[in-house]
């Protein structure tokens, strides 16, 4: 386990307060770690759109074109 010291504002204090309240959490350590894997988890695997989602099964059916020289065929020297 590592150890950190940290600042905070006193919004964020408090915010931390409420959610060891909520949670039912020992200290202050635990909110912080709820937090951050609660949030951590949107920002380190965001949902792909549906729209993302659809446009690349339909790519996945179109042809592949084979390229001998990838930099040549699209011009980056």
């Amino acid at each position: 386990m590592v150890q950190a010291m940290i600042q905070i504002s006193e919004n964020a204090n408090q915010v931390l307060n409420i959610v060891k309240a909520r949670f039912n959490l020992k200290d202050k350590s635990e909110a912080i770690e709820k937090v951050v894997l609660d949030y951590g988890g949107d920002i380190l695997e965001p949902e792909l759109r549906p729209e993302f989602v659809s446009k690349m099964k339909e790519r996945q059916k179109e042809s592949t074109v084979k390229v001998k020289d990838f930099k040549k065929h699209f011009g980056l020297n």
